[in-house]
């Protein structure tokens, strides 16, 4: 199989967590006889520093003509720490969306019991918690009319949805739940908000073409609550953009690390594949941030090429690193691994070159030689 990606390595931890992501892609290849080709791309800070722009038009024709992209983190304290700032990079990653029509985003929670002790919930909560939160991404506050008023007094943020949009997300997020355990849950504010009762409306209406799919509802402050009190019980999450954006967060605690969880972000063109964690610019260049989100992404975009098989290998030797105390100094901030050296232990296991016993003083820390 031979499939384009772009690359967008982003700002701050961005560039280094992708390399070890595409390090990962290239040792599926090798292993499985695909072909990825790779074309950089700029988007965020890095971009307004080179281009002005947070999204050049030559990131978006690039977008355009790949199969799948690899996305990094934006950010940058510069533009973080400046409320007046006409131009930000967060500005690029939504105007991508718009451009792609990226409308569903797709956040998979699990746990790791070699982790459990990291997550402030207890261990009895973490046993069997495997979901998923569909969210929709191009419509509702962030994309709607946003007004201050001259004297600064008063300001407006606009909240919008069409059936069609609620429609789009809701089908797909249905098929999952096919797959998977079967139900789904809808997060939303219908005692409150008139766009949540549309919500709740279309998702009713669609839910006798998905008989063998139990629809329950919780508001979303509920919903924030057993998130933590009970996870087990969701198996398919769906919700709108700001809720699912708060929520997706959230829920990410549960497994020890935000550095640990993938997304995809899909729709009605190329999908995009990225951690959830943002720039973490005060760890840039230093080789120590967790490249797993990126790694777990890489994963994702293996399944949306159809290859299962190598995602499940992409996936078991995220597993193994993290069974055998292989992590970096977020999951454990004396006995680390560097960044590079996860990616090159992840490389060498998905190529078999890992023996079934590995000795953890054999492992130095800069390379990923097993004796």
């Amino acid at each position: 199989m031979q499939k384009k990606i772009a690359v967008i390595n982003g700002d701050g931890i961005g560039p280094e967590v992708t390399q070890q992501a595409i390090k990962v892609l290239n040792s599926v290849a090798e292993t499985f006889g695909h072909q990825f080709i790779y074309t950089d791309c700029l988007m965020g800070a890095v971009a307004i520093d080179a281009t002005g722009n947070p999204l050049p038009e030559e990131t978006i024709k690039v977008c355009l003509d790949s199969d799948a992209i690899l996305f990094g983190a934006i950010g940058h304290p510069k533009y973080d720490n400046d409320p007046s700032a006409k131009v930000r990079p967060e500005q690029g990653l939504l105007a991508l969306r718009k451009a792609l029509q990226l409308f569903a985003n797709i956040r998979p929670i699990s746990t790791y019991p070699a982790l459990q002790h990291l997550s402030p919930l207890k261990s009895k909560q973490l046993e069997g918690v495997d979901f998923i939160v569909f969210r929709e991404l191009t419509g509702g506050i962030y994309f709607g009319k946003k007004e201050l008023s001259e004297d600064k007094q008063t300001a407006t943020d606009e909240c919008t949805y069409h059936k069609h949009e609620i429609e789009r997300v809701s089908h797909q997020a249905f098929q999952y739940a096919q797959k998977r355990r079967k139900k789904l849950t809808l997060v939303d504010k219908a005692n409150v908000l008139e766009t949540s009762r549309l919500w709740r409306a279309v998702v009713q209406e669609m839910a006798p073409s998905y008989p063998d799919v139990k629809v329950d509802f919780l508001f979303v402050d509920n919903a924030a609550m057993q998130i933590i009190l009970n996870p087990q019980q969701f198996d398919v999450i769906l919700t709108e953009n700001m809720f699912g954006d708060i929520i997706s967060d959230e829920a990410s605690v549960i497994t020890g690390s935000l550095g640990l969880l993938p997304s995809a972000s899909v729709g009605n063109s190329t999908a995009l594949f990225e951690p959830i964690h943002g720039s973490y610019p005060q760890a840039a260049g230093k080789d120590i941030a967790n490249p797993l989100g990126s790694i777990l992404s890489s994963a994702m975009l293996l399944e949306h090429f159809g290859l299962p098989k190598e995602a499940a290998l992409v996936r078991e030797a995220v597993e193994w690193t993290l069974t055998n105390g292989f992590v970096t100094k977020d999951i454990d901030p004396l006995n680390f691994y560097f960044t590079s050296t996860i990616g090159d232990l992840i490389s060498d296991y998905v190529q078999g070159k890992i023996p079934g016993s590995v000795k953890q003083e054999n492992i130095e820390l800069r390379k990923s030689t097993i004796i």
